[in-house]
């Protein structure tokens, strides 16, 4: 059996926030839940750096009178358009509320399944009110930790001095 896991990639250049709103929208219709995002980052050779560093769309002809197109470099914005592929995804819904009231969108906040993210903020573990279940993490074990401490056929002893196996 395979498995299809979508990838997206946020913050694109020419992506406005209406349209990651549209997205998100289509993936919650469809019952899709993006775990598989990164943001755009500019890499060498490609029209989409192109069109990052020179706000222009590289895709048809490009003037002096070309309007420049919307390329989304603020680290707020970036945040945003990620929260928006993950809607799904508890520690998103402040931003998303607010830019959502902004958009003049408030009417996808609520509890129902039309809505894209609820009214309500579930307390997350660590916050105000919920305990905390301590890990404590152990070290690495290694030859020099003693990995092999107390088990059977342990041939590999530290020397007296601590400094572990000579060679």
């Amino acid at each position: 059996m395979q498995y299809l896991i979508p990838y997206f990639i946020d913050a694109h250049p020419g992506t406005e926030d209406k349209d990651m709103l549209n997205l998100a929208l289509w993936l919650k219709r469809n019952g899709f839940r993006a775990d598989q995002v990164q943001a755009f980052l500019p890499s060498p050779m490609s029209i989409a750096t192109a069109m990052y560093h020179s706000g222009k769309d590289t895709l048809h002809k490009v003037g002096r009178n070309v309007p420049d197109m919307a390329i989304p470099k603020g680290i707020k914005q970036r945040r945003l358009h990620k929260a928006f592929l993950r809607y799904h995804d508890p520690k998103n819904w402040p931003l998303l509320r607010e830019a959502l009231k902004e958009m003049g969108r408030a009417d996808l906040i609520g509890n129902g399944k039309q809505h894209l993210i609820p009214s309500f903020q579930p307390k997350l573990a660590g916050e105000a009110g919920q305990t905390k279940t301590a890990v404590k993490a152990k070290p690495f074990a290694t030859k020099y930790t003693g990995f092999n401490k107390g088990k059977a056929g342990d041939n590999r002893r530290p020397k007296p001095n601590g400094k572990g196996r000579g060679r």
